[in-house]
């Protein structure tokens, strides 16, 4: 459960410390690809949790999260739609999904050790 969270600390400190600057027009394929990874990395905290995690469906779940968000991206540039809303509403609603699970594990993970030492005295 270590490495997503690491990794996402590296590279937030990493973005904070250079000085990369990403051009406008690709702003919305950027804002896509980065939802669609804390949406892997979300699931990927919620599945180590729940004791189902398993490498091979994190590392490609977030390539291919990437890939078709901002697919989803390019083809809505050509054909003059935002498509990109729909990418971020999809891995938004699954992000906050994501974390209600996760929090609701850790408060009954939290509850029952309380519990469990409050029996022991």
């Amino acid at each position: 459960m270590w490495l997503p969270v690491l990794g996402l600390l590296v590279g937030v400190v990493l973005g904070l410390l250079t000085d990369i600057r990403i051009p406008e027009e690709y702003s919305n394929y950027l804002s896509i690809a980065v939802l669609a990874a804390l949406d892997t990395l979300f699931g990927g905290i919620r599945a180590h949790l729940q004791n189902i995690y398993d490498d091979r469906v994190f590392v490609s779940g977030f390539f291919f999260n990437i890939l078709l968000a901002a697919s989803l991206a390019f083809l809505g540039v050509h054909l003059g739609v935002d498509l990109y809303l729909a990418a971020v509403f999809a891995f938004g609603v699954r992000l906050f999904q994501n974390i209600a699970v996760i929090r609701r594990i850790l408060i009954s993970k939290w509850s029952s050790n309380s519990n469990e030492k409050s029996e022991k005295n």
